[in-house]
């Protein structure tokens, strides 16, 4: 088969090529006679794309989310769509508490002080994790892992999910409760849901002004979780204390300012990238460049399950089928 691997690093690509049945093409670019396609998060595979690949059988994305891919297009032409379903549940959790110590003890600003020869502590008081509420919002895997952390740093936890799991709020000695509630309750917030329809703008004008005052927000999930405008709004007005960004609602604008400015026809993306670009600057927000998954070990495992995907369909018993 013929596979374009896109957004693919130099070792990854031979990584890839060592665990594929050396039979397979594999290309770099789209192109009519593309048989499978392995993206990451920022190719969008849209209706019109996939008009153009006629041969595409196969959708093999790197990543857990696919709302960068239109699996409804793709269901009625009979192209099959793979996701990489667990990979770094660890990983993120990990960089969701590297977030959330960054704000609690200032490290970022301590940071910028030092490397400017400035050794002083004015304005560097930060605030224990011991005692604190963490509101939890999406217990799945990686949300799990963040309450096991956070009950080892003695904080309370708090859950927001549609499905219920009485029995590991018993194990790990958290509550559930609704989202309103958590967002009233919790010192901390942070997301963990996954991006579709229903979650999209989870944190919005309407319910952003119940957040407990003083709170911090996370966000290592998916940036249209949260409305931009909502986010910056709770900033100005010292709702948030603080928020610690892997993700942004548009972050494609933001890496790719220089097409975006010159895209007349977009107005309302160049708005959320102007507010983001506020947001970044200021010295309470924390950002890292959608950094969450990148550790070895995780990416070595995206790739491992990608290879397997691709072994399997070939095979003819596909798995990781998203629909």
């Amino acid at each position: 088969m013929r596979i374009a691997f896109l957004e693919l690093n130099d070792w990854e690509e031979k990584y890839l090529r060592d665990r594929l049945d050396p039979a397979h093409e594999i290309v770099s670019t789209l192109a009519p006679e593309i048989e499978v396609v392995s993206p990451f998060i920022y190719t969008k595979l849209t209706a019109d794309v996939l008009a153009k690949l006629p041969k595409l059988k196969l959708v093999a994305t790197r990543s857990t989310g696919f709302d960068h891919i239109d699996v409804a297009e793709c269901s009625r032409r009979g192209i099959t769509v793979c996701n990489v379903p667990f990979y770094g549940e660890n990983t993120v959790a990990e960089h969701t508490f590297a977030l959330i110590l960054a704000l609690s003890r200032k490290v970022h600003e301590a940071f910028v002080r030092v490397r400017a020869g400035n050794f002083s502590l004015d304005g560097l008081r930060g605030f224990d994790l011991q005692g604190k509420t963490i509101g939890v919002v999406g217990a799945g895997h990686i949300g799990l892992h963040v309450i096991r952390i956070a009950r080892g740093f003695g904080m309370k936890v708090l859950a927001f999910d549609v499905r219920r799991d009485s029995f590991m709020a018993e194990v790990l000695g958290f509550e559930y409760a609704e989202l309103n509630d958590l967002l009233g309750r919790s010192d901390i917030i942070t997301l963990h849901a996954p991006y579709n329809k229903h979650t999209h703008h989870l944190i919005n004008p309407g319910n952003v002004g119940k957040i407990k005052r003083g709170a911090v927000l996370i966000n290592t999930s998916r940036g249209g979780l949260v409305d931009t405008e909502a986010l910056l709004k709770a900033l100005d007005a010292g709702i948030l204390a603080g928020a610690g960004l892997d993700v942004l609602e548009g972050e494609e604008a933001v890496l790719e300012e220089s097409a975006l400015l010159a895209d007349k026809t977009n107005p309302e993306l160049l708005r959320r990238a102007i507010q983001n670009h506020v947001i970044l600057k200021k010295p309470n927000v924390v950002f890292t460049p959608h950094n969450a998954f990148n550790s070895q070990e995780a990416l070595e495992r995206i790739l491992d399950t990608t290879a397997g995907n691709i072994a399997a369909f070939a095979a003819g018993s596909p798995k990781n089928i998203v629909r």
